[in-house]
């Protein structure tokens, strides 16, 4: 990629002058600790803020298997698009305002254009670690050293600087959460002074500044029926949502993943901070020292890595090693991913996606997925376990193997010995699985384009790194341990509240067999109006079945890859791109390969 252009330090930047300085927002969509901003107002008689509609992310896609792009769903649309006007609104409280612009394809090119129609003389930025936002940054910086532009691009989107912790690491990303936060330290304390005043905007020329679009006039089609999810974006929300969130010490200090009942909708049993977090709404550095306030304000309280300060400590754990990991987001050239021989199966995985798996418990967190675009860590946890390592890999042969009749008993209880007179035949094990010829177990990196899109806190860094984590490919290898898609949930919820709000069509199957209707008798799902089969789909794959089989062949794959040898015959995904059986051990919800210099 090559040495990025000299960038300012902060002392420089905080005495340098201007005439006008550009502050363009990314991510980083807040006024409260935001250093690109102040170090912009303190230097500058004019200053411009700026955002660029990136048509990457925006522009529609009638292909896309729901409204939005093809890289973002309109649930995170309307979530952007709720954070820039929260940003427009709290900028001209300080007399400025944001302006928005719209690049026609490469935004780097509107940024570069608008540096030299008004005569910039200081561009401030939040830095990325992104690979897409590392050579769109370059871009944009390399314009600005050949004509003569001050740059300043502080990191303030995560706790520490990746680089920098790269560096004490010996030029390595730590790659246990262990080792990373003994080489981390404590953070950086956030930028928090007040002011009352931004300069003003100065002279924009024939530019033609556009409001904040409205979610309707992007091109999504009609979305008149499309859900409103509960969570609102901007930077006020997420203030507020964060000091009722701290309000209760006591929860504060027990917090304590993995527990938290992913069945929880009405009241979300974690902060639901996350989404504010991903946008920059909340100041990350910020949200860290207030739970240390709280903290110093109790007897005791949770530790790392399952207290609330310690997800924090997460997000920069996959941040930095994301960061200095080549190929991090797909298994092929990724050196710290297990080489596994992934497969692809159109039917079973667009069942995954859009929710018609035959199993509730499944269904129901991927339809919360399509309308709220967030659901529960260890509900993310279930679906991914389910389509990786836990169910959708299953051969022909290992159903074939169990094809067997089934018969209904009294007791709620399959019998697959001689039937009863007394008992009624249901129907036979394989009208229950659908055989869906030659199905493979499926790639993990189909899975994390689906969250990428949908989901409203969708990072790069933390889906990727929650994809390897649960696949079994990389930082966790416990591949025995398996979410089970009937059992997890009952635990939580044994009388399938949750798989009825977000499946009306089960809302009347009696909780015996809410999270397995196959095994109603007939006369049950007609009183409870859900045919199996008709009304709602059968299961896809037998569990008991397929969990076995998807241990047999990890436990292959990883043979295969202890031996040294190269178990990928199949596709990779056409993408370009802890206990788990019936409980759940929690990782968070929580690359290049060369290290950009150090920009603050």
């Amino acid at each position: 990629v090559g040495d990025p252009p000299p960038l300012m330090d902060a002392a420089t930047a905080a005495t340098a002058t201007a005439a006008a300085a550009l502050v363009w927002f990314r991510k980083g969509l807040r006024v409260h600790d935001n250093p690109a901003l102040d170090a912009a107002r303190r230097s500058a008689a004019r200053v411009y803020p700026v955002f660029v509609l990136d048509p990457r992310y925006l522009r529609p896609d009638p292909a896309a298997p729901s409204p939005g792009s093809a890289r973002a769903g309109v649930a995170r649309v309307r979530f952007l698009l709720e954070s820039l006007r929260d940003l427009d609104a709290r900028l001209r409280r300080l007399g400025s305002r944001l302006l928005v612009l719209r690049a026609r394809d490469d935004v780097s090119d509107a940024v570069c254009a608008a540096l030299k129609d008004w005569n910039i003389g200081k561009l401030c930025f939040e830095s990325d670690t992104e690979p897409y936002a590392l050579a769109r940054d370059k871009r944009v910086t390399d314009f600005a050293a050949a004509s003569g532009i001050e740059v300043f691009s502080p990191v303030s989107h995560t706790l520490f600087d990746p680089a920098e912790i790269i560096e004490k690491n010996g030029g390595r990303p730590p790659l246990t959460y262990q080792s990373f936060v003994a080489t981390a330290g404590e953070p950086p304390k956030p930028v928090m002074e007040k002011y009352s005043e931004l300069p003003p905007i100065g002279d924009t020329g024939g530019y033609e500044l556009l409001p904040v679009p409205k979610l309707e006039e992007l091109g999504y089609g009609d979305l008149s029926q499309e859900y409103i999810p509960p969570f609102r974006g901007g930077e006020t929300e997420a203030l507020k949502r964060m000091r009722e969130s701290l309000q209760d010490k006591e929860w504060v200090a027990k917090f304590e993943k993995p527990k938290g009942d992913p069945s929880a909708f009405l009241k979300p049993a974690t902060t639901v901070l996350s989404p504010y977090l991903k946008f920059g709404c909340l100041s990350a550095r910020y949200f860290y020292h207030c739970i240390q306030d709280v903290y110093r304000s109790t007897k005791t309280h949770t530790k790392p890595p399952v207290s609330l300060a310690g997800q924090l400590l997460w997000r920069d754990f996959f941040y930095t090693v994301s960061f200095g990991t080549p190929n991090f987001h797909q298994m092929e050239g990724n050196k710290i991913c297990k080489q596994i021989p992934w497969r692809e199966n159109g039917e079973l995985f667009v069942a995954w996606r859009d929710g018609r798996t035959g199993y509730p418990w499944i269904d129901a967190i991927m339809i919360q997925l399509r309308k709220w675009g967030w659901m529960h860590h260890l509900a993310r946890h279930s679906v991914a376990c389910f389509l990786t390592r836990g169910d959708l890999r299953a051969g022909r042969k290992s159903l074939h193997a169990r094809k067997k009749r089934v018969y209904f008993t009294s007791d709620s209880t399959f019998s697959k010995k001689k039937k009863p007179n007394s008992k009624i035949k249901l129907f036979c094990f394989t009208s229950i699985c659908q055989l869906v010829s030659d199905m493979k177990y499926i790639h993990w990196e189909q899975g994390r384009d689906v969250f990428e899109r949908l989901l409203i806190d969708s990072d790069w860094a933390i889906n990727n790194g929650n994809w390897l984590w649960l696949s079994c490919s990389s930082f966790f290898y416990q591949y025995h341990r398996i979410y089970s898609p009937i059992s997890f949930g009952k635990k939580y919820d044994p009388n399938g509240d949750y798989i009825r709000h977000f499946i009306p069509v089960l809302k009347d199957m009696p909780k015996e067999y809410i999270y397995e209707p196959w095994t109603a008798p007939l006369s049950v799902q007609e009183k409870a109006r859900c045919i199996v089969g008709k009304d709602y789909p059968k299961p896809v794959v037998d569990h008991e079945a397929a969990s076995k089989e998807c241990r047999k062949r990890m436990e292959e794959a990883y043979a295969s890859n202890r031996l040294g040898g190269n178990p990928v015959k199949g596709n990779s995904s056409n993408s370009s791109r802890r206990k788990f059986s019936d409980g759940g051990q929690d990782v968070p919800d929580s690359s290049m390969s060369k290290q950009p210099r150090k920009r603050s």
